[in-house]
């Protein structure tokens, strides 16, 4: 969430940079704030106030009785009693304004970066890179649901029978081209210095709010009432979350995790040709890396975030084009996001396989995330996320492409993986 400081600072400033590049307006809850904010601090002067008046008056209440001056004593300490009152009083006002505060800074979204562009939705998004899919169109090439019913690569219907719609059964080859998939990715990340972990597929509420799910994405998000856990939807949720309240030493910056988990959405809305096949699932499969960095290096590290993450599509021999979300796009808590998307032959559209976010100091204010600095100055983090990648529309465009009168052939870097180099 953002910091009290930058609303005290420029609370118009705020407002005009959401509305003109996010197009939202969040000048109500902005204003709110920032009164909600005078008479908290109001309240806080008071509270040293009387808190230094009551210290006095304990002291003077000690002298009177070593000196024996009972009456005057017991005098003092009916005027504390009145003092404890008002200052009982006074803190429930400040933590009364404190959490409404709190409240509403969950609802303001974080501020675009200066590169972000200005725009309402998808079709506003700058396109900074495409492959020339010109001589890939073809209305002889079949879908990829086509295929996996032909091959016997995925199952959708038994999916439906077990769980329902949006939960696919992999089977055979398919089953083990995703693991292939999966195996290559992690190892990848392996390679340039992410240490790999294995967590935990639920989370509780306080690590939804610390990474900005929570309360923004609580209608997409499975939520297990009895024990008050979350599906992730990310692992970037128990990933971040491990180092909620942590202060780190500069020295051991940046912090670099890449993790795979299966992932749970939702997706309520979501209907017709959008969510057929693999284009839209409520259980999928995802790698994804995660870095916390000082300020000074986050926007360095985005870069090569998105470098690497086009590294793994082009040894896949996928074409691909890059994407700057403007500010209608933009999630709730980044400040700049950069979107991959693969290009479906089969269905002749591009299918987003990767959102690579700088969050600022967004997630970090949430989290209580800081770092020491060479100076022993606590500052907050920046913190970063990727997907490296999401499978279901990798598979889906890697199956379309490669698909031939013999079958479907396993991209040379996946072979080792899989054991076979056709379907």
């Amino acid at each position: 969430m953002l910091q009290i400081q930058q609303i005290r600072a420029d609370k118009d400033s705020i407002i005009d940079r959401i509305l003109k590049i996010r197009k939202l307006d969040v000048s109500v809850q902005v204003n709110e704030i920032f009164n909600l904010d005078l008479k908290k601090r109001d309240t806080q002067k008071k509270l040293d106030d009387f808190s230094s008046k009551m210290n006095i008056l304990s002291s003077q209440i000690g002298d009177f009785f070593k000196k024996g001056d009972i009456e005057k004593a017991n005098n003092l300490k009916k005027e504390t009693t009145d003092l404890k009152d008002q200052i009982k009083n006074l803190r429930t006002s400040f933590n009364n304004f404190d959490n409404s505060i709190k409240e509403l800074l969950y609802l303001i979204p974080n501020l675009p970066h200066a590169l972000v562009p200005a725009g309402r939705n998808e079709k506003d998004n700058e396109i900074l890179y495409s492959s020339d899919i010109k001589n890939m169109m073809n209305a002889d090439l079949l879908p990829h649901w086509e295929l996996c019913s032909k091959y016997d690569l995925i199952d959708f219907e038994l999916g439906v029978k077990i769980s329902g719609a949006g939960f696919p059964v992999y089977k055979g080859k398919g089953a083990i081209l995703q693991r292939a998939l999966i195996q290559f990715f992690l190892n990848e990340a392996n390679k340039i210095g992410f240490q790999e972990l294995l967590v935990p597929h639920l989370v509780n509420e306080t690590s939804g709010y610390g990474t900005g799910q929570l309360p923004d994405k609580e209608g997409q998000m499975y939520h297990v009432t009895n024990d008050d856990l979350y599906l992730i939807p990310t692992s970037e949720v128990p990933i971040t979350n491990i180092y909620r309240n942590d202060i780190i030493e500069e020295i051991n910056l940046p912090i670099k995790h890449v993790g795979y988990t299966p992932c749970f959405r939702r997706e309520a809305g979501s209907y017709g040709k959008e969510v057929r096949g693999l284009n839209r699932l409520h259980q999928f499969d995802k790698v994804e890396i995660v870095q916390i960095t000082s300020p000074s290096e986050s926007y360095n590290t985005l870069d090569q975030m998105v470098t690497y993450v086009e590294s793994l599509i082009k040894k896949l021999q996928l074409p691909y084009r890059k994407l700057r979300l403007c500010g209608g796009d933009l999630g709730f808590t980044s400040a700049l996001t950069y979107d991959l998307e693969t290009y479906s032959v089969g269905q002749n559209k591009w299918l987003e396989v990767s959102s690579i976010s700088n969050f600022e100091t967004f997630q970090s204010n949430r989290l209580k995330l800081r770092y020491r600095d060479k100076n022993r100055n606590l500052k907050l983090t920046h913190t970063l996320n990727g997907s490296a990648l999401a499978l279901p529309r990798i598979m889906a465009s890697l199956l379309e492409i490669n698909q031939y009168k013999d079958g479907i052939h396993i991209p040379e870097v996946l072979k080792p993986y899989t054991g076979f180099d056709k379907i």
